[in-house]
């Protein structure tokens, strides 16, 4: 019987990300490394008039795009003035573990956020103090799983990375390392040219 091989994303952080973290941080220990727990992603239709069809389309998509089924997120409490009654189905939510989050992370990052429109890099100020991670996605339309000749709705997404990081400068550096695209991510430097390739372009 064949053996599964490791997520790519997990295989790196095993191979490279470990030994990057321990060497800029300098632990001592491999369990002061920080990792990533699980992966949540949470999409909010709201209460209103097409709630219930909104809601079962979000289902879709996030099954769809993270390969495993949602389960809804309730109201915690009444408010008239919105219509919403407590324990009234108002999103869904998936959390992803193991194989499983590193699949859909490698995705996220490797092929879903460039796809994004004038794509600048992600924010840096989404920590919560607590290393943790938290990404909003404004339409589906980024995931390579999602057909768009077969959007009915945009749904938007909020994707919340739990890490074992005690601060936000621990948890970035795990992230950074995974290949987030950070926005301060710095670039490349410019080439200088020497005098003599000066020369040429200016008799080019």
């Amino acid at each position: 019987m064949a053996t599964q091989l490791d997520p790519e994303l997990y295989t790196e952080y095993k191979t490279r990300v470990v030994p990057a973290l321990r060497e800029k941080h300098g632990y001592k220990n491999i369990h002061q490394i920080p990792k990533i727990e699980k992966v949540v992603v949470n999409s909010s239709v709201g209460a209103g008039a097409d709630s219930k069809e909104a809601l079962e389309i979000a289902k879709s998509e996030i099954a769809l795009i993270t390969g495993q089924r949602p389960v809804a997120t309730l109201s915690k409490k009444s408010i008239a003035n919105f219509k919403l009654r407590q324990g009234q189905a108002i999103g869904a939510k998936v959390t992803l573990r193991g194989r499983t989050m590193y699949e859909f992370l490698e995705r996220l990052i490797k092929m879903s956020l460039p796809r994004i429109r004038d794509f600048r890099g992600v924010s840096t100020k989404a920590f919560d103090g607590n290393g943790n991670y938290t990404l909003g996605v404004a339409d589906q339309s980024i995931f390579p799983e999602v057909e768009l000749d077969k959007i009915k709705r945009n749904i938007g997404f909020d994707i919340t990375i739990v890490t074992t990081a005690r601060t936000n400068e621990e948890a970035k550096s795990l992230l950074t390392e995974l290949g987030m695209p950070f926005s301060d991510k710095k670039k490349p430097a410019p080439v200088r040219k020497t005098e003599e390739q000066q020369e040429e372009a200016t008799a080019a």
